[in-house]
């Protein structure tokens, strides 16, 4: 039987599309503009999609989240007259760091988060799902972010926070899904239950089902993900299989009791 479920958050919980999270960079970048600078809004916002780019092609493949604190210095280093290195070099995170102070990382990353939860509403319907599996699983979130603090106060700001027995998030681990430290750390905070066991939703086919089923649990395949999302994510192989798969995160409850009345 399930003893615990555990649920990504981006596209998954909370849908990302790419609208949504423009909004929440562009309003970003403008403060940082105003209250830093003064800047010019649009640079600002171009700089931060290079600096993106930039950490997702030296981290990820790494299997180590993006800094978005180092992302926020880089970019004031630029904007204040620090040339970036070449794209096949990295960054002298010590003398950018120089050009900015640690109480203006802290606020733009403050700024950031908080636009991001007044932006982005959770899926229809997690409210109240969390709420009704609550009583008979473990919960928890495992998911691939890099602020943790975003999704600590998106809980509180939905309510989810009650439910869930702990929230596990790449930043604090130091790794990313699929690898499997993330989903040890994941199953300790859950106080150890077996493998299978656990059951795993997300939508991202290589970080959570292959990851998920890679650590022994069962994983259930999310295909909701808006297409023009730019959260880094895979689609479906043949390296594993799902245990369940879902149309919408409203299908979860249905195909939780089909799968639990399955003899073994």
């Amino acid at each position: 039987m399930i003893e615990a479920i555990t649920l990504d958050f981006g596209n998954t919980l909370v849908p990302v599309p790419a609208a949504g999270l423009r909004v929440v960079v562009a309003e970003t970048a403008g403060s940082m503009a105003a209250r830093l600078g003064p800047f010019d809004a649009d640079e600002v916002l171009r700089l931060w999609g290079e600096e993106r780019e930039r950490q997702f092609r030296e981290e990820v493949p790494q299997f180590r989240e993006v800094d978005l604190a180092q992302r926020v210095a880089r970019i004031l280093a630029r904007l204040r007259g620090m040339t970036p290195p070449a794209v096949a070099e990295r960054w002298d995170d010590v003398a950018a760091a120089v050009l900015s102070e640690p109480g203006e990382v802290a606020w733009v990353l403050d700024v950031y988060s908080r636009g991001f939860v007044a932006a982005l509403p959770p899926a229809a319907g997690a409210s109240e799902l969390l709420a009704r599996l609550a009583p008979r699983y473990r919960l928890a979130i495992l998911s691939n972010w890099p602020l943790a603090a975003t999704i600590d106060r998106y809980l509180e700001a939905a309510g989810w926070a009650p439910h869930l027995a702990a929230v596990v998030v790449s930043q604090r681990v130091g790794t990313i899904k699929p690898h499997p430290a993330i989903f040890a750390a994941a199953r300790k905070a859950l106080g150890d239950p077996p493998p299978a066991a656990i059951l795993h939703v997300g939508d991202d086919w290589a970080a959570d089902v292959v990851g998920a089923k890679r650590a022994g649990w069962l994983a259930a395949y999310l295909a909701s993900r808006p297409g023009d999302s730019p959260l880094p994510g895979s689609g479906r192989d043949d390296t594993v299989a799902a245990d369940l798969d879902l149309a919408t995160l409203a299908d979860l409850e249905p195909a939780l009791a089909a799968l639990e009345a399955r003899p073994r």
